[in-house]
C-alpha cells in the first residue's frame, strides 16, 4: 500500500461506507455458525449475504485489549496491553486507528454504544472520531430488587455511578448486582435498544450528507448482567438448553491454564468462592438461559440497524462487518466468562458482507484473527496507509473472499497472560499449541490439543505428539517476542 503523507482528506467517487457492528462477549452461538439452540435470524440473514469466517479468533480474550487489537491491528503481545486501565495512545503513541484512518480519508467516523472499552480506568480514544462518541450503559438494571437500590461494584467499574476516589478501591466497598433480570419492558428500556434506535436514525441522516461514513455500533449484550426483556427469555425452553458435559480442566493441563472465580463472581447469586463446576445445576441453567436470551435480544437490535441501512438505500454500497470481541465459557471445563486460551474463550463470530466481499453465504477456509479486520477494510475501501503509523500485525483477507479455498496463513495467533507468564498460542485447522513462558526464568510449559479428535479440549496430548509440537512451535518462534505486560498509567475515571 502506498503512503498517505500530508494529503488533503478526500474520498473516491462511490467510496464504500463501513458499518462496523461490535458485540460484547458474543461467541458463535448463532444459527449461521451451526448452533441449533440459538435464535438469531437477523445475524443469520447477514451471514447469508456475506462471508462468515467459521474459524475466527480473538488475539486476546479480554474486552479492552481485544478492541485495541481490532482498532490498531496490533496484537497484545506486540504492545504489552493485556489488561484494563491501559489507554492505547499511552503505549502506541503513533497509532492511527481504523476509524481515524477513514476519517483522514474524508469519511465521517462516528461511534454509538460500546465500541472502545470504557471503564476500569480505561478511556475512549477521541482522536478516532469525527464527533464525540455516543455511549450508553453496559451494566444496567431496571428491577430495584437487582441492586437493593444501591450502586453495585460493576456499575462503579463501568462508570455507571459516581465514583469516590480510586475506582478499584471504591468498587470493593460496594455490593453485587444480580446476574440477570427479565422485566416485561420494550427493547429500548435497555441500552442496546436505545443504541439501535440512535444508529438507525443516524443512518437516515448520513444519507443526506454527501460523504461516506465509518459507523461503529457497539452492543453490550450478551455481556453480564443478563438484563434482557422477558420476551427474549421466553423464546427458550430452559429444559432444552445445552448444559456443560465436561466440567474440569483438560487432562494434563497446568492449573494456571484455567481459573477459579473472576468476573462471574461479581454478580449474585453466583457463589464467590466455589469452582464453576460446583455451581448448582439450577444456577448453571439460568446463566446459560440468560446468555442465549442476550444473544436473541442483541440479534433483534442488530436487525433494526440492518433494516435501517436497507431503508436508507445505502446497503449496496456499505461494507458491513459483524465482530464479537471474543468467546465465552458457558460451564465447559468448569469455567465461566472468558480470560483463557481455550477454544470457547477465543473463538469469535466474524461476518463481512457488502461490495467486494465475495459470494453470498460462503465460509472461507482462512483462519482469521481480530487484527486482520483492519487491513481487510483498508483494502476493500481502497485506502492507503500513512508511513509513520504503527506496524500492522494482521493480513488482508480479501483474497480469501474472492477465493474461499485460498489460505494465506495456516494459523491464528492469540495469547493470554497469567501472573509471571505469557501463554502464546497457535491455532491451526486441527491443533492448538499453547506455550506458557515464564517472564523471569524462561522455562516453558506446553499444552497441545487435537481439536479434530478432541473438539472439547479434554486432553493435553503434547507428550504423545512431539513432532506436532515442534512443527507448531516454529510458528510461535516466527512471531515477535511477546512483550511483558506494560506498567499501567493510572488516571482518574
Amino acid at each position: 500500500m502506498t503512503a498517505l503523507i500530508g494529503a488533503t482528506p478526500s474520498f473516491a467517487a462511490g467510496a464504500p461506507n463501513v458499518l462496523l457492528i461490535m458485540v460484547d462477549d458474543l461467541k458463535p452461538t448463532l444459527g449461521a455458525f451451526g448452533d441449533r439452540t440459538a435464535i438469531s435470524p437477523n445475524i443469520d440473514e447477514l451471514a447469508a449475504r456475506g462471508s462468515r469466517f467459521e474459524r475466527a479468533y480473538a488475539n486476546q480474550a479480554v474486552c479492552a485489549p481485544s478492541r485495541i487489537n481490532l482498532m490498531t491491528s496490533r496484537r497484545s503481545t506486540s504492545t504489552g496491553i493485556y489488561e484494563f486501565g491501559m489507554d492505547l495512545r499511552d503505549y502506541i503513541p503513533n497509532a492511527v486507528t481504523l476509524p481515524e484512518l477513514f476519517k483522514r480519508h474524508g469519511y465521517i467516523a462516528e461511534s454509538y454504544g460500546k465500541v472502545y472499552h470504557v471503564g476500569h480506568n480505561t478511556h475512549d480514544d477521541l482522536a478516532s472520531w469525527s464527533a464525540p462518541p455516543v455511549k450508553d450503559h453496559v451494566i444496567e438494571y431496571l428491577d430495584p430488587d437487582s441492586t437493593g437500590g444501591k450502586p453495585t461494584r460493576e456499575e462503579a467499574l463501568f462508570n455507571e455511578v459516581p465514583v469516590e476516589g480510586d475506582v478499584w478501591i471504591y468498587a470493593k466497598t460496594l455490593g453485587r448486582g444480580a446476574a440477570w433480570e427479565s422485566p416485561d419492558v420494550p427493547d429500548d428500556a435497555y441500552a442496546d435498544g436505545r443504541t439501535a434506535a440512535r444508529a438507525s436514525n443516524r443512518l437516515a441522516e448520513l444519507k443526506t450528507l454527501g460523504k461516506p461514513f465509518f459507523l461503529a455500533v457497539g452492543f453490550a449484550r450478551p455481556h453480564l448482567p443478563f438484563s434482557v426483556p422477558k420476551r427474549y427469555w421466553d423464546r427458550y425452553d430452559p429444559a432444552k438448553l445445552p448444559m456443560p458435559t465436561f466440567e474440569r480442566l483438560p487432562e494434563g493441563a497446568p492449573d494456571f491454564a484455567g481459573k477459579v472465580g473472576g468476573e462471574i463472581t461479581a454478580y449474585k447469586p453466583v457463589p464467590e468462592n466455589a469452582a464453576g463446576a460446583d455451581y448448582p445445576d439450577e444456577l448453571k441453567r439460568k446463566l446459560i438461559h440468560g446468555y442465549y436470551a442476550g444473544v436473541s435480544y442483541v440479534d433483534a437490535q442488530i436487525g433494526k440497524v440492518l433494516q435501517a441501512l436497507k431503508r436508507s438505500g445505502l446497503e449496496e454500497n456499505t461494507i458491513v462487518v459483524l465482530w464479537g470481541d471474543h468467546g465465552w465459557h458457558l460451564g465447559d471445563h468448569g469455567l465461566w466468562t472468558k480470560h483463557t486460551n481455550f477454544e470457547q474463550a477465543v473463538r469469535q463470530p466474524l461476518i463481512i458482507a457488502g461490495p467486494g466481499t465475495g459470494r453470498p453465504g460462503q465460509a472461507p477456509a482462512q483462519i482469521a484473527e481480530t487484527v486482520d479486520v483492519y487491513p481487510t477494510l483498508v483494502k476493500l475501501a481502497g485506502l492507503t496507509l500513512p508511513s509513520n503509523m504503527q506496524p500492522i500485525d494482521g493480513i488482508d483477507l480479501t483474497p480469501t473472499l474472492l477465493d474461499p479455498t485460498r489460505v494465506l496463513r495456516p494459523y491464528a495467533y492469540h495469547a493470554y497472560n497469567r501472573p509471571g507468564r505469557v501463554g502464546q498460542a497457535i491455532r491451526t485447522a486441527r491443533y492448538r499449541l499453547v506455550r506458557w513462558v515464564s517472564n523471569t526464568g524462561g522455562d516453558s510449559v506446553y499444552e497441545l490439543y487435537d481439536l479434530e479428535a478432541d473438539p472439547g479440549e479434554t486432553r493435553n496430548v503434547v507428550a504423545a505428539l512431539p513432532k506436532v509440537r515442534v512443527e507448531l512451535e516454529r510458528y510461535l518462534d516466527a512471531q515477535l517476542k511477546p512483550r511483558p505486560p506494560a506498567p499501567k498509567k493510572h488516571r482518574p475515571q
